[in-house]
């Protein structure tokens, strides 16, 4: 995989996903802000974090100015709550004009509502299942003692 530039990305939900993405991102060489409601989940960071922590609510615009939200290339709403992650990404998208705008997204019956707003989504339960079905269809060469 190739460097490429440093950008400035704002994560918001500090739980498993988001630590994880904050510490990789933030030792890959990115300027890194996570935002998240509860200070205690920040300790879930890894220690190559060297970004910063915003401990307030998301969905609020004064939240999101605060991190700088105008000058963020990219925005990754992790919360385990879609309707925070789409009031996020909208605001974000609409209201900050940020380039890149994903939002992980727990029901995939949610999906098309995202895509409505033009927001990028991952949905982890879609991304298991289609690798499990593909190990099925396609089952790896089974190696014996």
């Amino acid at each position: 995989m190739g460097k490429t530039a440093s950008e400035y990305i704002l994560i918001v939900g500090c739980g498993r996903l988001g630590a994880y993405l904050a510490t990789r991102l933030s030792a890959g060489g990115h300027s890194v802000v996570v935002i998240d409601l509860d200070e205690s989940r920040f300790a879930a960071l890894g220690v190559e974090f060297g970004g910063f922590r915003v401990e307030a609510d998301a969905t609020e615009v004064s939240t999101l100015r605060q991190a700088k939200a105008g000058k963020a290339d990219r925005l990754i709403a992790v919360t385990g709550d879609d309707n925070i992650n789409l009031a996020v990404a909208q605001t974000a998208s609409r209201l900050f004009d940020i380039p890149s705008v994903t939002a992980r997204v727990s029901d995939p019956r949610k999906e098309g509502i995202f895509a409505e707003f033009g927001i990028n989504t991952v949905c982890p339960l879609t991304l298991a299942g289609d690798v499990l079905i593909d190990q099925i269809a396609n089952p790896p060469h089974e190696q014996h003692p």
